[in-house]
């Protein structure tokens, strides 16, 4: 594998480099029917969305959901996007950037809250396996902070290939994704285009980008 000494960034999957907003809603409100709750607008979806998952769902309910009803809807959301998945596909460009930063010499990985078990042949099946030094999906159960996944990845790269947290820049959609990289010391670039709308994203004071392109670009300057 070699050391890798200079910028790395940690990709997220969902919404970043796997376009599946709308194998997302749709998933949602096959969860939110299952409570007997109305249907959202992916504009709706993307104001309110936070994790952990449940607190999600208590902006909608106006109370957190009990341990049986998460149990219900966390299944069927799972099983909804297993079955609609297959019709997402990558972001637009995203093959594309990831075979330049690989090409330049740099490094990259993948952290995902996506099951690691699905996530894996996922990443294969699109032939984009080889760009990555490290994929790693969720372990344990689903619903919580990726701030302590991190912890593990980055220290797992630190270890196999010196790959530098200081020089690391995380990219994804969500709030969630900033959290975790200032939880171990890299930075983070925050992309328009998936869970969370601008405004959101916005309050978190990382950049903010339209464009996964914009994303590498400010990624590249932060890990100068």
């Amino acid at each position: 594998m070699g050391k890798h000494t200079g910028a790395h960034i940690v990709w997220d999957w969902n919404g970043t480099l796997f376009h599946d907003n709308d194998a997302i809603i749709g998933a949602t409100n096959a969860a939110f029917a299952e409570l007997g709750l109305e249907p959202i607008t992916m504009e709706r979806y993307r104001a309110l969305y936070c994790v952990p998952v449940p607190k999600f769902y208590e902006r909608l309910l106006g109370r957190l959901p009990t341990d049986a009803e998460w149990v219900v809807m966390d299944e069927t959301f799972h099983r909804y996007y297993t079955e609609h998945r297959v019709r997402c596909g990558l972001t637009l460009g995203a093959a594309e950037l990831l075979a330049g930063w690989r090409s330049a010499g740099r490094s990259q990985s993948i952290l995902s809250m996506y099951g690691h078990e699905e996530l894996v042949p996922l990443v294969r099946g699109f032939g984009i396996e080889a760009h990555f030094i490290r994929v790693d999906g969720r372990t344990g159960p689903s619903g919580g902070s990726k701030a302590e996944h991190m912890t593990r990845h980055l220290a797992a790269l630190t270890g196999a290939a010196g790959v530098d947290p200081a020089r690391t820049v995380v990219i994804g959609d969500a709030a969630d994704d900033a959290v975790a990289a200032r939880h171990v010391g890299a930075r983070a670039v925050l992309y328009t285009g998936g869970s969370h709308s601008r405004a959101s994203l916005e309050e978190v004071g990382v950049p903010v980008v339209d464009t996964l392109a914009e994303a590498v670009v400010e990624a590249e300057r932060l890990a100068a």
